[in-house]
């Protein structure tokens, strides 16, 4: 039986699809089977960082209303055998998601993978619902400012009483933190917000990855690959530190210091 995740965030642009394509990419890495379902109806962006927008036929939207079948709208990585993307309607309105619609896929995709991860539309309309809906645990990306984590709040609040889980009285939905886009030296001069001010006091949510600022994000998500796949960028390195925390494994934060000066640099004052 698959354990779903969802992928979530409550303010748009914070990188939560960037993180759905790494986090799932990094767990085909270590031969978990894995399907990315793109929930975003009518903007669809998931293709694009992963790199197959040119070879999707059908959509999630086709198998709950017209008859195509799972196995004709999953689309394949190209570059990993055990890693597969459900894509969203570009064309359809978030309202074409049903809740038997929806049951349906999750139950099927259970039956065949190990991990399904559900990347969620920002905000808290009925496709987020939805996607959060099944879940097992989260993920809540967050930038370190004060807007994206106070709507991060109101995700959490949802997490602990819209899913299925709760509904049942199952127990609630595991939830952890990704905060992306840190940089350390702004957090030091107050201009944005520290780690432990958006996980210990304001949100109290565990965090699993701090992914830093930086350039390699864009740069792989314009030529459609997941930046994970980046092992010299810092945010590459980030995310997988990130998967290996969720598999259980204890690794140190890295790029949520400020560097120490060597003896050189407190010398000549670079």
């Amino acid at each position: 039986m698959a354990k779903i995740i969802v992928v979530t965030s409550g303010k748009g642009g914070v990188g939560k699809t960037t993180t759905s394509a790494s986090f799932a990419t990094g767990l085909a890495e270590r031969g978990k089977k894995t399907v990315v379902v793109d929930f975003d109806v009518g903007l669809r962006n998931l293709d694009l960082i992963m790199g197959c927008e040119r070879r999707v036929v059908y959509d999630i939207i086709n198998v709950i209303h017209d008859g195509v079948r799972l196995s004709q709208a999953l689309i394949r990585d190209k570059d990993y055998e055990n890693l597969y993307i459900l894509p969203a309607s570009q064309t359809r309105d978030k309202d074409a998601l049903t809740d038997e619609g929806v049951a349906r896929v999750m139950e099927e995709l259970s039956r065949e993978f190990d991990y399904i991860i559900c990347d969620s539309p920002a905000g808290i309309e009925r496709g987020a619902i939805l996607a959060m809906y099944h879940a097992d645990e989260a993920i809540i990306v967050t930038n370190p400012e004060v807007s994206s984590v106070r709507d991060s709040d109101r995700i959490i609040g949802m997490l602990n009483s819209k899913t299925k889980k709760s509904e049942q009285g199952l127990g609630q939905v595991r939830a952890r933190l990704c905060i992306t886009r840190f940089d350390p030296h702004r957090a030091e001069k107050e201009e944005m917000l520290s780690v432990d001010d958006i996980s210990k006091e304001i949100l109290k949510v565990p965090t699993i990855g701090i992914i830093p600022e930086s350039a390699s994000v864009l740069t792989a998500s314009n030529h459609g690959v997941p930046v994970i796949r980046d092992r010299n960028s810092p945010a590459g390195m980030a995310y997988e530190d990130m998967v290996a925390r969720f598999m259980g494994e204890d690794r140190p934060y890295r790029f949520v210091d400020i560097p120490k000066k060597g003896w050189w640099a407190r010398l000549f004052g670079v």
